[in-house]
């Protein structure tokens, strides 16, 4: 194996490579590797398996209490009125 050395990598990049790679669950190197792969045509980049979570910060969770008073509106509405079917 061939090694090479980056210099000149901007701070912000650096950092936002490490977030990737933790994100990923993988080394940095292993995923500077697989960029570069990428880019080269030596590897494809699966297209349909990304996951997206840039709007996870705007949604947050139901309590139980929420979901359960929620949950009764839909069950509400789901209901059949035999009286508007005759």
């Amino acid at each position: 194996m061939k090694t090479i050395t980056v210099r000149g990598i901007d701070p912000g990049v650096a950092e936002k490579l490490k977030k990737t790679a933790a994100k990923e669950n993988k080394s940095l190197n292993q995923l500077l590797l697989d960029l570069i792969e990428i880019r080269v045509g030596a590897k494809k980049e699966k297209k349909f398996t990304r996951e997206y979570d840039d709007l996870d910060s705007l949604f947050g969770r139901w309590s139980q209490q929420e979901f359960q008073s929620i949950q009764e509106k839909i069950d509400q509405e789901r209901t059949i009125d035999m009286a508007l079917w005759k």
